[in-house]
């Protein structure tokens, strides 16, 4: 292993916020091995840490079972081709991060043939497909987990594991400052603003945009003065903007990503169910959960929730501490109505900061030394 001082490391991130969470971890790895190199699947978050990536993580950020259908080809034409590349000059460790239906099977092949693995992320048996358990089990010799009652309940499955906290609780502020995330943006010290991120996935996009941006409309009308600004990447702008010019709105924004900054400047987000929800809720925002997808996947999907809950932070908090609007109920109708309680309720908004102070500080733990230690445990066995 070089001597231990340049390792070399394989890892796949399936979607803008894996890539956001492996660079994190990347930075953390490469304080501990400077030398190291890395490579597979990423985004530009991990290209800025030194990742090179073979493939782009937009290629496999695919949410829902007919979705997944329409690009399966082209999704297992890749894995089948970078696991003839790792297989031919084997890292001294792969770190699946999330993106479980891509990773968990390369992560089988790779660990029969010899190779260390292992999974950032735990899959979240938890919540739904607790029947992936098994193939945890074959696939990563470790688990990094983000949430903390995550170890146990793999360990009394057999499984490594190890709380690290979550990245995004280190990289977001205990304390947002509004005022100068404002200044950045362009946007009025007073002026309410609502945050609208309707999801990173073309997908998403496709199911949900339009309902976020007619909701969006229907409040800058009963909420005079009210700014709306859209986080939008690359490869989802054109579609957002072709929707806003089809709108009746007097003004919606599209910001180039900044969606930290943007969840920092506003007052209230109308979030797509995914990590944004969990950044939202470090941000201590108020905010409206809503999701869409194709109702063959949605039924799929249901009848494998093993929650009532499928936003992170209800999921956290135990409870519907936000409001969560999924397929017929994710109307721009009833997402503005909701929108519209939080506005008037601000000592309602305000328990919920606070609740949302607590959630953080709990999520939060020195990753970097725990998360290394583990990656240094598995190099070492």
């Amino acid at each position: 292993m070089n001597n231990g001082s340049s390792p070399s490391f394989a890892m796949v991130a399936g979607e803008t916020s894996g890539d956001l969470i492996a660079s994190h971890l990347l930075q953390a790895m490469r304080l501990r091995w400077p030398a190291l190199s890395a490579m597979g699947i990423g985004g530009p978050h991990m290209s800025r840490q030194g990742f090179v990536p073979w493939w782009s993580s937009d290629r496999l950020a695919v949410r829902g079972y007919v979705e997944v259908l329409r690009h399966y080809r082209d999704i297992i034409n890749i894995r089948k081709e970078l696991k003839g590349r790792l297989l031919a000059r084997a890292p001294e460790l792969f770190v699946g991060i999330d993106a479980p239906d891509f990773n968990l099977d390369l992560e089988c092949d790779l660990r029969a043939a010899g190779v260390k693995t292992m999974h950032f992320i735990c899959p979240s048996v938890w919540a739904w497909r607790a029947d992936r358990v098994d193939k945890i089990r074959r696939a990563a010799q470790h688990v990094l987990c983000i949430f903390p009652f995550e170890p146990d309940l793999l360990h009394q499955q057999g499984i490594e594991a190890t709380y690290v906290g979550h990245p995004l609780a280190q990289a977001i502020p205990l304390q947002p400052d509004r005022s100068a995330a404002r200044k950045r943006l362009g946007v009025a010290a007073e002026a309410p603003v609502l945050a609208v991120l309707p999801g990173s996935r073309a997908s998403e996009v496709q199911y949900i945009a339009r309902s976020f941006i007619e909701a969006a409309t229907q409040l800058q009308r009963l909420k005079p003065g009210l700014q709306v600004l859209i986080p939008a990447l690359p490869h989802v702008r054109p579609a957002i903007e072709s929707l806003i010019a089809g709108s009746s709105s007097p003004f919606i924004r599209v910001v180039d990503g900044q969606s930290h900054a943007v969840l920092e400047a506003c007052d209230l987000a109308l979030v797509a169910s995914g990590t944004a929800t969990l950044e939202a809720a470090l941000y201590k925002r108020p905010m409206v959960i809503g999701y869409r997808m194709n109702a063959l996947s949605w039924q799929i999907m249901r009848r494998k929730r093993l929650q009532p809950w499928v936003g992170l932070p209800n999921i956290l908090c135990r409870d519907f501490v936000v409001p969560e609007l999924l397929q017929s109920e994710c109307s721009p109708q009833r997402l503005a109505e909701e929108a519209l309680a939080w506005f008037n309720a601000p000592d309602k908004a305000h328990a919920l900061q606070q609740r949302f102070s607590a959630l953080h500080q709990e999520l939060l733990r020195d990753t970097a030394q725990l998360a290394t230690d583990a990656i240094q445990s598995v190099l070492q066995s």
